[in-house]
């Protein structure tokens, strides 16, 4: 983040690899809906209004698939793309996007703002993203679109930014993004597994706790507070234990596969 000329300048960068956030036969119009989609759902975890993106591209033989893609998203977020740079290459396939923003609200939520006695909060379901997933990896033509096309929180991002103490969004799976605000805000997370909405059958319920891409918004907010969007109190902020989250008062760490884990 960058103060200048009196305002808070979010920016983020994020990428996608093929095999590993995109399947290898994938509609490259969906690579580039998520590439960006993803980068912008950083900066409504910031309530932050969207200025414009840079782009980093490695050339392809889907190159017009990807550009129709990123036409339809760009337009659909109102956000211009300011430039970046191509590369040639080969597989597999590694794109590039730094997101720009203004925040509409100061302090910028972070991820380290909550306190004890905070509700932890989730503005939707969770699992949604992994069915689609399996959904292509398999072929059996199930809705595949939370997974193929996610969509950023912006504006309910932006409407939460003034009341919470804490905001990140959901991208590599519930309980590991949770443990991730517990640690930086100094406290644990008490999550009540039963009360986390997912998108998925009952006995897939600890797998969709553990999955990311959905890019639903996880927020801290003090007790009594009145939201102004619809979400789920699914815990609580505790004082810091020795893990950063109890599931059901059971003590779990990063180490107990929480979700997906960069190398």
């Amino acid at each position: 983040m960058l103060e200048i000329g009196g305002e808070s300048i979010v920016l983020t960068h994020d990428m996608l690899v093929e095999g590993i956030h995109f399947l290898p036969d994938a509609d490259l119009a969906d690579v580039a809906w998520k590439l960006v989609a993803t980068n912008i759902s950083d900066l409504a975890a910031k309530g932050a209004e969207p200025i414009g993106v840079l782009l980093g591209h490695m050339l392809s033989a889907d190159d017009e698939r990807f550009l129709e893609g990123l036409a339809e998203v760009l337009a659909y977020y109102r956000v211009p793309l300011l430039g970046g740079d191509t590369v040639s290459g080969s597989p597999p396939r590694a794109f590039g996007l730094t997101a720009i923003g203004r925040a509409v609200h100061s302090p910028v939520p972070s991820r380290a703002g909550a306190r004890v006695g905070d509700a932890l909060c989730l503005t939707g379901k969770v699992g949604a993203a992994m069915l689609g997933f399996e959904a292509l990896r398999d072929g059996t033509g199930a809705d595949s679109i939370v997974y193929r096309r996610p969509m950023a929180r912006l504006r309910k991002g932006k409407l939460l930014a003034p009341l919470v103490t804490a905001m990140m969004d959901v991208s590599d799976g519930l309980l590991l993004d949770a443990a991730r605000m517990a640690r930086a805000s100094g406290v644990t997370l008490a999550i009540d597994r039963a009360a986390v909405p997912i998108a998925t059958p009952e006995d897939r319920r600890d797998d969709a706790l553990r999955w990311g891409d959905d890019y639903a918004l996880l927020f801290t907010v003090p007790p009594g507070i009145a939201l102004p969007i619809r979400a789920h109190r699914i815990g609580v902020a505790e004082a810091a234990s020795a893990t950063p989250i109890l599931l059901d008062g059971k003590p779990l760490t990063e180490t107990d596969g929480l979700g997906y884990q960069h190398q």
